[in-house]
């Protein structure tokens, strides 16, 4: 029994947990409140992707380690620095934008908000997008809309005119009115509120795309290139609807198939689910569109 109660009594001032104060509960709070604002403003901007990149690259690198591939280890260990460096080089903006948020932001405010993300596009809006997109195609009105989903498009808002109005279709036509002062560039929606016009995007380098695509196809395929939105085109030559998602175009979408698109891009479903409904319904994309010529 001595021998059992000496074990004891040695091994469990070793196990005795360390005294809890408040300050490390209040240090513990404010860890996890940084981490958790960390890995919004990760998943809210094309730094996302740049996280699934990171961890494919360190599973890869541990599967190296596992079979000893000395070379690959040797490439890893030396690019380790360089490619720190070039994800500062290529996140700037981003990276500025979140320290100018943090330094406009009211903590308390966006802790105890209850404001849901959910309802990213009502049915409301949805019906109001697609009658103005019919009326712009029989008027041949040239228009390029984008709908922002998970990701942030904030970089892009910055060069358009800030509005945050309500959205309706006599308001999405008068933007896009031949000679008025929004009608060049895109329009973002966020939050079923127009939140900006006369916004630019970046236009893909997709060389499959067909040459007598304009800039506003570009521009929605570039866009849906390096984002999860949905972007509508409405062509000011021909009147056809093309809606741009995943780095695809669809054209010659009828409002009917617009709508659908729509409820599917609105729905609960995940990314997987969301892209194999994109490529199923709806209208031909650019590529069936070359295949079928």
């Amino acid at each position: 029994m001595g021998t059992i109660k000496d074990f004891f009594d040695k091994y469990l001032i070793r196990l005795s947990l360390p005294q809890v104060t408040l300050i490390d509960i209040l240090e513990v709070l404010i860890i996890a409140f940084a981490i958790y604002h960390i890995v919004m403003w990760v998943k809210n901007t094309r730094a996302w992707m740049l996280v699934k990149g990171v961890v494919f690259l360190l599973v890869f690198f541990v599967v190296a380690m596992f079979l000893r591939m000395d070379v690959i280890l040797w490439i890893f260990r030396n690019a380790i620095s360089v490619g720190i460096i070039a994800v500062i080089i290529v996140f700037q903006p981003e990276l500025r934008s979140a320290l100018e948020q943090l330094g406009r932001r009211n903590v308390f405010v966006s802790i105890f908000s209850s404001e849901s993300e959910d309802d990213r596009i009502s049915e409301r809006v949805m019906g109001e997008i697609v009658n103005a997109c019919a009326k712009m195609s029989r008027e041949k009105t040239g228009a390029l809309i984008v709908i922002e989903n998970e990701i942030q498009l904030k970089e892009h808002e910055k060069n358009g005119i800030y509005l945050n109005a309500d959205i309706s279709m006599q308001l999405i036509t008068n933007i896009f009115e031949h000679n008025t002062p929004l009608h060049d560039g895109a329009t973002i929606i966020r939050d079923n509120k127009i939140l900006a016009a006369t916004c630019y995007l970046p236009l893909s380098d997709n060389m499959e795309l067909s040459k007598e695509l304009g800039t506003r196809h570009r521009a929605a395929v570039g866009i849906s290139e390096i984002s999860d939105s949905l972007t509508i085109v409405v062509s000011e030559e021909s009147g056809i609807i093309s809606v741009a998602r995943f780095g695809e175009l669809k054209r010659n979408v009828s409002p009917d198939e617009l709508k659908k698109l729509l409820i599917s891009f609105a729905g609960t479903d995940n990314a997987k689910s969301k892209k194999n409904i994109w490529r199923r319904k709806g209208g031909k994309t650019e590529n069936d569109e070359a295949n079928t010529k």
